[in-house]
């Protein structure tokens, strides 16, 4: 963050947003994963990788809480895609009183993040435990892609979730960064807050050398909504 002032959004300001949520469970008439589709999907999409190693793209949360071993991690930039926080959620850091906000590749522009390269043993075993933790719904599983990345050593073609998932029907592209942010400011899950999610990810791409103009000023006026809060 050097030649910049510092994140206006603070660890003080995203504690006030915390409140223990209960998981919701699934919502009635709503289309979900079921237990016995994940390892199908997950051998289809390793067909589809064809052959190397098993990269991931990694844009928001799975570049601070991936939990799955990886054996190398380089900087990427995916072009013809950018960050957006595009889909309203009603579960994990969102309810349905208080909806938040989650992170998806629109179309357009680039996006800087990172590769991920998991080893090579159990790939099968390590892409369904992705999608158990990435995807719960048709719509999410049918927006993984394998999409080419830039790195410094060359181009790479990684997995990556939530990418233009235009067949869930929460999913807005350009939605105002007023509306995000008031979201955002108020929301909460039993994953945590839409607070806390922005905070991480700024902090640590910006420790990564990383700077997203759109998420700095997101930041800024989501720390203002909380300080505008009763």
């Amino acid at each position: 963050m050097s030649g910049r002032l510092p994140m206006r959004l603070t660890r003080d300001l995203v504690a006030r947003c915390h409140r223990e949520v209960a998981e919701a469970g699934r919502r009635p008439g709503t289309a979900y994963v079921e237990e016995e589709d994940y390892r199908p999907a997950a051998e289809r999409l390793l067909a589809e990788k064809g052959d190397g190693p098993f990269w991931l793209f990694a844009y928001g949360s799975l570049i601070w809480k991936p939990e799955i071993r990886h054996v190398e991690l380089r900087r990427a930039t995916a072009i013809g895609w950018h960050r957006a926080f595009s889909m309203k959620i009603m579960s994990h850091r969102g309810t349905p009183e208080q909806p938040g906000y989650m992170m998806c590749l629109d179309p357009g522009g680039t996006c800087e993040g990172v590769v991920l390269r998991l080893p090579d043993e159990d790939l099968a075993g390590q892409m369904e435990r992705l999608l158990r933790r990435e995807v719960s719904r048709p719509g999410g599983m049918e927006a993984i892609r394998w999409i080419t990345t830039e790195t410094d050593q060359g181009p790479v073609t990684a997995c990556s979730f939530y990418v233009r998932p235009d067949g869930l029907e929460n999913y807005q592209t350009a939605r105002p960064p007023a509306e995000v942010a008031y979201g955002l400011a108020r929301a909460c899950g039993h994953w945590g807050s839409g607070a806390d999610y922005l905070y991480n990810t700024v902090t640590h791409l910006e420790e990564l050398g990383i700077h997203d103009e759109g998420l700095w000023t997101l930041q800024e006026l989501v720390a203002a909504e909380i300080e505008n809060l009763p």
